[in-house]
């Protein structure tokens, strides 16, 4: 089992960044996926949730109508992009679903 993310970066406030997770070794498609992240020197905390089929995502009420989480399960992937960047947005990004963890990508907002 492994879960990839990718995307991260430094992004000037205001800006947008993409982040993808790609899983392997097991059924993707039957089960939720999560966006977690932590920053410095703060417990992590959950960013958004997402569901195998249909039903509703839920976001942090901090990224609520910035983030949107999406998945495509043909691809076996799962997206989170993220729109109006702030620096408070710092924090490595991980990846959760199936009890496995990514190993994170960090997003740094700054001028």
């Amino acid at each position: 089992v492994q879960l990839v993310e990718s995307g991260g970066g430094l992004v000037q406030p205001g800006g947008s960044l993409r982040l993808s997770c790609a899983a392997s070794g097991f059924a993707f498609s039957s089960y939720g996926m999560s966006w977690y992240r932590q920053a410095p020197g703060k417990e992590r905390e959950l960013v958004a949730r997402i569901p195998n089929f249909g039903g509703s995502t839920t976001y942090a009420d901090s990224v609520k109508g910035r983030f949107t989480i999406s998945r495509v399960n043909a691809k076996n992937t799962v997206y989170l992009q993220m729109n109006s960047l702030k620096p408070e947005d710092t924090a490595v990004y991980y990846c959760f679903g199936y009890n496995t963890w990514g190993q994170g990508t960090q997003v740094t907002v700054s001028s």
